[in-house]
């Protein structure tokens, strides 16, 4: 009795184990990642394509209290 008590035990760790060892969140949040990362590379590349945007610093006599 107390062998096949060890044994279930043992099946029951290596079980949860193999289980836990991979299940895909590494890869997922990688893709995840690599994604994002992309995406900030094509919006600042789209952002440095448009023309500036021009600030005039003069106010006039309206806007001087702002």
């Amino acid at each position: 009795m107390k062998l096949a008590q060890i044994g279930a035990v043992t099946a029951a760790l290596v079980m949860s184990s193999l289980a836990m060892a991979e299940g895909g969140g590494d890869r997922t949040f990688d893709r995840m990642m690599t994604a994002n990362d992309r995406s900030i590379e094509l919006f600042v590349a789209k952002e440095q394509a448009r023309d500036p945007v021009v600030v005039n610093e003069k106010k006039d006599e309206k806007t001087k209290d702002l």
